[in-house]
């Protein structure tokens, strides 16, 4: 699997993430926001977590309109993966490529600390090595990680199976505890814990490497 890890201004997560893609045996390069193409052959696309252009107007908002912003909607347009990871997965709200928005913390608080999750739905090929209802643990950190959709759109991800992770005690005001979100077409994923922080044991667990070597399974048997 070829994987483009997108660099911002501000982006404190884009090695840690390549690192992690690269043992789980992907082809990873490394693209910089001012760029207006992927590398030919890209399957997947992550966007990493830190704080793109110092978090200014609305976390993610510049980075959604950077010159590889348009790159980005056309991969996903054509079926491509795209993997958002904190502010990763603030930009993909800002580019339109998910629903709802990601809100101050309830509290006003900084978030820092290893979250349980659940597995909510493993139809997609990020969650495939986990079962249904699972709890994993991984680390989160962040002031804007408050997911938020109005009903309309809070039942449609729970009808059509859309929320892939939630959180198993609240720890931001996400409604419905929704830690992470599906497209469609389940081809991306934004998520506001940082799997590339538990992607050994030296970490403190490696639930991260598991996600990543699934997701490298998924596309090789794709």
């Amino acid at each position: 699997m070829k994987a483009a890890v997108i660099t911002f201004p501000g982006s404190n997560c884009d090695r840690d993430l390549a690192v992690a893609l690269a043992a789980a045996g992907a082809d990873v390069a490394r693209v910089w926001h001012k760029d207006d193409a992927l590398p030919a052959g890209t399957d997947l696309v992550a966007v990493p977590g830190g704080f793109s252009f110092g978090d200014y107007l609305r976390c993610g908002a510049i980075a959604a309109r950077s010159p590889i912003a348009a790159a980005i909607r056309a991969h996903a347009g054509r079926g491509g993966m795209v993997l958002g990871i904190c502010n990763g997965f603030q930009v993909l709200t800002e580019l339109g490529l998910l629903p709802g928005a990601l809100m101050r913390n309830a509290g006003l608080t900084f978030v820092c600390k290893d979250a349980t999750l659940r597995v909510a739905s493993r139809d997609n090929p990020f969650l495939g090595a986990f079962s249904a209802g699972e709890r994993l643990s991984l680390p989160v950190a962040h002031h804007d990680g408050n997911y938020q959709i109005d009903p309309e759109g809070l039942a449609r991800l729970k009808g059509e199976g859309r929320i892939a992770l939630t959180y198993a005690t609240p720890i931001n005001g996400s409604v419905a505890d929704i830690a992470g979100v599906l497209s469609e077409n389940r081809r991306v994923l934004g998520m506001m814990p940082h799997p590339e922080r538990a992607a050994e044991a030296a970490h403190g667990g490696a639930d991260g490497a598991r996600l990543f070597r699934g997701l490298m399974d998924a596309t090789a048997a794709a």
